[in-house]
């Protein structure tokens, strides 16, 4: 079978019940998010579901608390302990179903906002709208003081008119806060589990296991889809709700040709 990857939003916090956009503060989830994020478990998780546990090769998880919690909460039953918890629940609790490992990386933490940390979507046009700076889209503008600065990139652009030289007077000014830095985490990290993981399988040098699990934010797995099949950030037109699931692969079986899966099919042993 094609390896897969799956990208799932944390769970409901009180800020993204509320639009506001949340990056570097880590908020707890919500009550009735960890009563959703246990209901997707149910639903999606298990070896004749959508997400099979025996076929995860590998875990990636944001840094942030609410991707962690969200984690926790699907109990795909990791053999070892999380790396934020001091034991493994025993297996009465949660029985073992995977020996993929869990890896925390900075890769996929969630979009810095900068001055927009903590604002809705209506509050930050009316600030701009006060400011005189007209409309926003937060794929073609960013956001000031954070990553995807649209203003510092003009400004950096009139000194250094080449894309080299743009990425380095970006640097200089705000490191690893430009529009390139989102890109190259994510690149990297798409490469990572092309090289490690799906290749292998695709070419049946692996034992069967191939899929990836992602446990992140809103705006970064967007992102990250948009780059897995290769289209910039600028045409992003994606919605991943808090605890959405979404599903990653490619075409003819193919790693040249990645692709988003509109709608996956359960895995059920014949």
């Amino acid at each position: 079978m094609t390896p897969r990857c799956f990208i799932v939003r944390h769970g409901e916090t009180e800020w993204s019940l509320n639009g506001r956009h949340t990056g570097i503060t880590d908020l707890p989830l919500t009550a009735n998010g960890e009563k959703r994020i246990k209901a997707t478990g149910k639903a999606l998780v298990g070896n004749d579901r959508l997400i099979a546990p025996k076929k995860l090769v590998h875990v990636y998880v944001s840094p942030r608390t609410r991707a962690q919690r969200t984690l926790e909460l699907l109990e795909i039953g990791c053999k070892e302990r999380l790396p934020w918890t001091e034991h493994r629940k025993s297996e009465e609790e949660e029985p073992i179903r995977t020996e993929a490992k869990v890896e925390i990386t900075e890769a996929i933490r969630e979009w810095d906002y900068g001055d927009y940390e903590g604002l809705t979507s209506k509050q930050i046009r009316e600030l701009r709208e006060k400011n005189g700076q007209g409309s926003w889209d937060i794929w073609r503008d960013g956001c000031p003081g954070g990553e995807y600065d649209a203003a510092l990139i003009q400004a950096c652009s009139l000194k250094s008119p080449t894309v080299a030289g743009l990425e380095q007077q970006l640097m200089k000014v705000k490191p690893n806060r430009s529009p390139e830095d989102v890109i190259r985490r994510l690149d990297a990290l798409i490469a990572e589990i092309r090289d490690k993981y799906h290749s292998k399988c695709l070419d049946g040098s692996s034992d069967g296991k191939g899929d990836v699990l992602i446990v992140a934010h809103g705006h970064i797995l967007r992102a990250f889809a948009m780059r897995w099949t290769g289209k910039p950030l600028s045409e992003t037109t994606l919605i991943l709700e808090a605890g959405g699931v979404g599903t990653l692969s490619y075409e003819h079986h193919n790693i040249h040709e990645p692709a988003i899966i509109l709608g996956g099919g359960f895995v059920v042993e014949e």
